[in-house]
């Protein structure tokens, strides 16, 4: 087989805490709501949403918080706060353009799938060549968000692809379960929390000077870890 036969059929990316380092700007909106409406918050409350689907942390804000909104709106105040911080910069995480860059020239399709909305991407999306990704799934498209394993199907789909082909770059537990529980392969780099050990899981501690042949390399890394449970 080829190197280029090895590589993946798609690259599935999460956004936040992956391709633009955010976190930082969530957790921020998280105290500017709680000082807002009179709540309480912490660090360590703030790392139990890193990853999740919004409306599921709207609802945790809603009962950790201690604050009287509805999770609808926890969620349109928190992106109101993270939009207006984006349109300022936007927190690149390092290697992730110039990766994204090398699988578009070696014809490696990409797919964006994150649970952050619409209103909240498009702004990031505006600074990447057109067509940078093929499809975008997104957390109010979807269902279930992560880590169910809905989003990571849907981009596959999408796609045309079975998602064992693919390989998915997470950051999180709940986006690498979501990736993992879909079939895909899973290059784990962890940002903010610590990612568990898992079926299909590769790690590395940055994108940076990454190529599309390591990712073949990634990738049957990652399928030997699924062939040693099975075998196991």
């Amino acid at each position: 087989m080829t190197e280029a036969e090895r590589r993946p059929a798609a690259v599935l990316w999460d956004m936040d805490g992956t391709l633009v380092d955010t976190e930082p700007y969530w957790i921020e909106a998280e105290y500017e709501l709680a000082e807002r409406h009179g709540g309480t918050w912490s660090h360590e409350h703030a790392l139990q949403l890193v990853g999740n689907d919004l409306m599921e942390s709207g609802r945790y804000i809603r009962e950790h918080m201690g604050i009287d909104r509805t999770a609808e709106e926890i969620v349109e105040e928190l992106l109101d706060g993270v939009v207006a911080r984006i349109a300022r910069r936007v927190p690149w995480q390092p290697g992730a353009r110039e990766l994204l860059e090398r699988l578009h020239a070696d014809g490696v399709p990409c797919a964006l799938v994150t649970m952050s909305y619409t209103r909240f991407v498009e702004p990031i999306l505006a600074h990447l060549p057109e067509g940078t990704f093929v499809t975008t799934v997104t957390g109010d498209a979807v269902r279930h968000g992560k880590p169910h394993p809905e989003p990571y199907l849907v981009a596959a789909k999408r796609l045309g692809l079975d998602p064992a082909a693919c390989l998915a770059i997470e950051d999180s537990p709940p986006g690498a379960a979501s990736a993992a529980a879909a079939g895909c392969a899973v290059l784990v780099v962890p940002n903010h929390v610590e990612v568990p050990a898992g079926e299909r899981r590769v790690f590395r501690t940055t994108l940076e000077g990454l190529g599309t042949d390591d990712l073949a390399g990634l990738l049957d890394e990652a399928r030997e870890t699924a062939a040693q449970v099975q075998t196991g």
